[in-house]
Formats: structure tokens, sequence, C-alpha cells
């Protein structure tokens, strides 16, 4: 890495407010009262991160679909326990709604408003979620790139080679995420890099509904992918008779034959999301509009969170 090359950070942004929403107080309010947990704490999160690995250049990668239609389409369990109820009976015909505690929902606007008066850019795409956005900016990125997330499946975008890593905030926490490279996926699930995906699809993943090929956990997925490779090569193993392939995990994967057809669509992430090509992600210096941003920090009581990110702006430019 030469001293001019960008060194690019991409946000989960909604991973780190819903953090920040559960990890600090909910009596941190504005004057009026009203709860900004969420908002202070990604503020102070943000601040972290720009001190401690000095970027050139962040996004703050959103979800305009947190369950688009062409995963849900395929398995219709995905993400379906995080669908909000209908609080009434003509809400039923309405657009699906993430469960979100009443207390974080609105303060998402007021972290919209501050990333814009301080001036980092905030990428989503309609029909698409974060993850996407996040795989999208990676393929593009000329420069090494860290991914800040609590969110496992952007393991799969994990590449040595072109210095992608990702900071996985979820065991420790911001200040002290993990760095998840081709070596913590090997330690930590004894996969070859570049698997994780075919691992996630076969292994399942309940927090997004995924059920996964029923009787293959963890061990006999990372198995299968490491003695087999991707999920085309596992399936081709399953389907020839010389292969070592026991016969029990033969079976399993031939009563899932549907479901492996399907998953992979909804497990891979998105690396061909239409954003703008002119899309600027570059540290600001400054506030892009400090009189917005003054307004912002007496309205909701962040003025000294608020200087402290202010203080950091540019550094890693320097």
């Amino acid at each position: 890495m030469t001293d001019n090359e960008p060194r690019i950070m991409l946000l989960d942004t909604a991973s780190l407010y819903f953090r920040a929403f559960f990890g600090m107080p909910d009596s941190i309010t504005a004057p009026d009262g009203t709860q900004v947990n969420a908002v202070r704490g990604l503020v102070e999160f943000i601040t972290r991160l720009l001190r401690d690995y000095a970027p050139t250049h962040v996004a703050a990668c959103w979800d305009d679909d947190w369950r688009p239609a062409f995963r849900v389409e395929v398995i219709p369990s995905y993400k379906a326990h995080r669908v909000a109820a209908p609080t009434e009976p003509t809400d039923a015909a309405g657009p699906v709604v993430e469960d979100v505690p009443d207390a974080l929902s609105p303060q998402v606007p007021i972290i919209a408003e501050v990333l814009a008066a301080v001036g980092i850019t905030r990428v989503g795409a309609p029909g698409f979620e974060a993850d996407d956005v996040i795989a999208t900016l990676a393929e593009r990125a000329d420069g090494p790139v860290r991914i800040v997330t609590g969110d496992r499946d952007l393991f799969q975008l994990v590449d040595d080679a072109r210095g992608i890593a990702v900071l996985y905030t979820a065991a420790k926490g911001v200040g002290r995420a993990e760095l998840v490279d081709d070596a913590w996926l090997t330690s930590r699930y004894d996969i070859p890099p570049g698997t994780y995906g075919d691992f996630a699809a076969l292994r399942g993943d309940p927090s997004d509904g995924l059920p996964g090929v029923k009787g293959i956990g963890e061990r006999t997925a990372a198995t299968l992918v490491r003695e087999f490779g991707d999920l085309t090569a596992i399936r081709r193993a399953a389907a020839d008779p010389d292969s070592p392939m026991r016969p029990g995990v033969r079976t399993k994967l031939f009563a899932s034959a549907d479901y492996l057809d399907l998953i992979p669509t909804v497990v891979n992430v998105r690396r061909d999301v239409p954003l703008p090509a002119d899309l600027d992600l570059t540290v600001p210096a400054a506030p892009d509009d400090p009189a917005a941003l003054a307004a912002l920090a007496t309205r909701w009581g962040l003025e000294s969170s608020l200087a402290r990110l202010v203080a950091v702006l540019g550094k890693g430019a320097a």
C-alpha cells in the first residue's frame, strides 16, 4: 500500500445503529426528552473508526430495502421472523415493515440528517440491502477495504488478494472489532478462503430465516467445502457414485435439492447494484453544512459527540 492509495471504509449502518441502540443507555435523551441513544452511539462509533483506522474514503451503506423481493420470492422464510405484525387489519395490504423498536424508528431520520450535515455519504439503492451496496462498492474499490459490520453474511467478501477484510463488531464491539481476513475464517470455521457463502448456504442461518440443508451442521458443511469446493462442485460430487462423499451426506443433499437450487440467489450478495458512477466517498476535512450540524447538535443534545467527530474529520488524508 502506498501513501496515496485510498483506504476505503464501508459501514453497515443499520448493524451499527442497532448495536448503539441496544448498547447505549435509553436515558440518553435530547433536551425535549426524545431518546437519541442510537444517534449518539453511531456518532461515537464513526468517530472511533475514523480515529483508529484513518480511512480516506467512507460510505454509510443503507438498507433501502431490508428484505428484497428477489430474495423473498425464492425463499419466503427469508427474514420473515423480523416482519412487523400489522397494527390494524387495513395495514395487512401495505408495505412489509421491519420490526424495529418504537424508540429506534424516530432516530433513523435524525441519523440520516446528521450524516448529511457532516458530509459522510449515505449510499443505498431501491430494491437492495446494504449488504449488496457494500459488495458493489467493494467490487469497485481501488484500494484496501474495511467493511464494518456485525453481520456474518459479509464474510463472503473477504479477499486477502484484493485487501478486503471485515471489522466484525458483533462479539467485542467497535472498539475491539475483530479483523476478519482469510486466516481468521480458516481458523474459526476451518474452511478455505472464498468459500464462506457456500458454507453458509449449507449450514443455514436462523437469524435470516434460512434453514440450510437438513441434517448438515457447521462441521459437516465445513468438511464439504474443504473436500469438494463450492456448491456446484459439492452437488456434482453428490451425483457421482464414485466420489468419496459419505452416503448419508449424499442423501441429505439430494433431499434438499430444491433448496440448493434456490439458495445462491438469497445467500450471495449482489455485486452489480446500479449505483452512481460519480459517488464521492472522500472523508470530508470539515462538515459539509456547519450551520445544519450546529442546529442538529443543539436540538438533539449532541454537542460534545459531534465536536469529537468534527475533530477527526480528514485525518486519514493527512
